[in-house]
């Protein structure tokens, strides 16, 4: 059945706000539920982020008082919304805990996107930026044995395979050349729109996060690999904030931020399977719904546009958390030793790239090689889940 967010209308928008015990959402058990609801979680956390924080900047661009405060009344049922979802999440589970589920996100979300998007300039820098944050998951979960003593099993699940990535150390790259090619809101897919947006909504809020928890652990090497991998996830969102038209105005981005989280929400209400987290999924999807139509409204009054011109007569295919392990051997098979070089990919190492990691590293070890090397002093071996046999790559096999 096709679904048409424009053809929809939502909670009235004076009958969304939510008093204290409505907020009061009961979280998931970390032990017993489906990962992939923790995920579904942790993706909407970050979607409402980047969509509050938008709305934000553009109040600050507009100098109009009634438009300040249509937003304001829209952000603050997005605050809710965003509260809503985000303490879902279980207190008992540590930080480096949420860490790894954060990393599973970033592999299998963006794994999905790269397998269904139809533009091939973007396909690759999706493609080159999953096979990082592969490797990222696999750091984090050998300093989880660690620190906690603990299996990240525990949190994939077996549905997201634990091994090297590309290695982490070869992700510094000189600002530079962490800017792609944005693609041209006239003539692009709209699904391609909806993917740009989701996967740099999610890096945003990765990014923000280890800023913010990196420094609350005591052990220096934890410490370090947040620091290290922080500002890796910094460089991803440059990647992909700049695959966006810049040529996009204020009110066609306020109307695609509103129909994606009406496409996310619809995508995740489909395939959830927690009772309770559905029923939030299928609250917010109408409160949404209406925030699409207040959007579309600020675009015909203020851009003298029909916000059907630049979006998606219906919305695509649901957006699907699923194992990807096929398709992420596949390109561990055959794009690892690739780095960027301007605005496109080379496998060369040059000069530029060579300039940065002397600069970045200073003749030493990065923390991300440091905490394999103590992991294997402590277990004598490397924690991995292959679940689909050795590692593609020889290379990379552990000895």
């Amino acid at each position: 059945m096709t679904f048409n967010p424009l053809d929809q209308r939502g909670i009235p928008l004076d009958r969304q706000l939510r008093n204290w015990r409505e907020l009061n959402v009961k979280p998931i058990d970390p032990d017993h539920g489906d990962p992939y609801t923790r995920c579904r979680i942790i993706t909407m956390n970050g979607i409402e982020v980047e969509s509050i924080l938008f709305s934000h900047q553009l109040a600050r661009n507009t100098v109009d008082p009634e438009v300040k405060r249509q937003l304001a009344e829209v952000r603050y049922i997005e605050h809710q919304q965003q509260k809503a979802v985000n303490w879902l999440l279980p207190g008992v589970s540590s930080v480096l805990e949420t860490t790894i589920a954060y990393e599973q996100v970033a592999v299998d979300l963006t794994a999905w996107v790269a397998r269904m998007e139809p533009d091939p300039y973007l396909k690759q820098a999706y493609q080159f930026g999953v096979l990082e944050d592969f490797d990222h998951l696999y750091r984090y979960a050998n300093l989880y044995e660690m620190i906690e003593h603990r299996k990240a099993e525990s949190i994939v699940e077996g549905l997201t395979e634990v091994m090297p990535g590309r290695p982490t150390k070869f992700h510094h790259r000189h600002p530079t050349d962490n800017v792609r090619d944005p693609y041209d809101t006239m003539r692009t897919d709209p699904l391609s729109k909806l993917h740009a947006l989701t996967i740099m909504s999610a890096e945003q809020q990765t990014m923000n996060f280890y800023m913010n928890v990196g420094p609350q652990y005591m052990e220096p090497i934890a410490r370090q690999l947040y620091q290290e991998i922080g500002l890796i996830e910094e460089e991803h969102v440059t990647h992909y904030e700049s695959l966006v038209d810049p040529g996009e105005t204020w009110w066609e981005q306020l109307v695609s931020h509103e129909y994606n989280e009406c496409y996310l929400y619809y995508s995740f209400m489909e395939q959830e399977s927690d009772p309770k987290v559905k029923a939030i999924w299928e609250l917010h999807l109408n409160q949404e719904l209406e925030h699409l139509h207040i959007a579309c409204d600020l675009m015909r009054r203020h851009d003298g546009r029909d916000p059907g011109s630049v979006l998606a007569p219906q919305l695509p295919d649901v957006l699907t958390f699923e194992p990807n392990k096929g398709y992420l051997r596949e390109l561990l098979d055959t794009q690892i030793d690739l780095t960027t070089l301007g605005a496109g990919y080379v496998q060369e190492a040059h000069e530029r790239f060579e300039r940065m990691q002397e600069q970045i590293h200073g003749g030493e070890e990065p923390p991300s090689e440091r905490v394999m090397a103590e992991h294997d002093e402590m277990f004598g071996r490397e924690y991995r889940i292959e679940t689909e046999g050795e590692h593609p790559d020889p290379a990379l096999r552990e000895k």
